[in-house]
C-alpha cells in the first residue's frame, strides 16, 4: 500500500551574501526546529553551487539541501510559508528558495 505525502525542499546558504561562511549553529538551529515540528528532517552533506541575479548584482550560492517530507495538509504549508519568512531574516538573504512537491511512498 502506497501514501502520498508533501516534500518541503529548502535550500539553505551556506554563505551570506556578503560572502562570510554562515555559522553552523545557524544550521544545526534549522534542522533542531524542523525535527521538533514534524519529528524528522533530512539533509545531504553535498553542497550545492548556483548563481543569481538581483538588480544587477550577481551573487553565487554554496548550498545546502534540506527536506522534510509530511502529510499533504493547509497547516503544513502555512508553517512552511511562515517559516521561510523566519529563514530569510536568519540568514540574511533576499530570498530563501524553497519549493514543494507531492512524494508517493511504496
Amino acid at each position: 500500500m502506497s501514501s502520498l505525502q508533501r516534500r518541503y525542499e529548502i535550500l539553505l546558504p551556506l554563505r551570506f551574501n556578503d560572502g562570510q561562511p554562515v555559522p553552523d549553529d545557524l544550521i544545526a538551529e534549522t534542522l533542531l526546529e524542523l525535527e521538533q515540528q514534524f519529528r524528522a528532517v533530512s539533509w545531504e552533506s553535498q553542497v550545492t553551487h548556483g548563481r543569481w541575479g538581483n538588480e544587477g548584482q550577481s551573487y553565487r550560492d554554496e548550498l545546502v539541501r534540506v527536506f522534510v517530507d509530511v502529510e499533504d495538509k493547509v497547516p503544513h504549508r502555512k508553517f512552511f510559508v511562515q517559516f521561510k519568512k523566519k529563514l530569510k531574516k536568519r540568514f540574511l538573504q533576499l530570498d530563501i528558495r524553497m519549493t514543494t512537491y507531492l512524494v508517493e511512498e511504496i
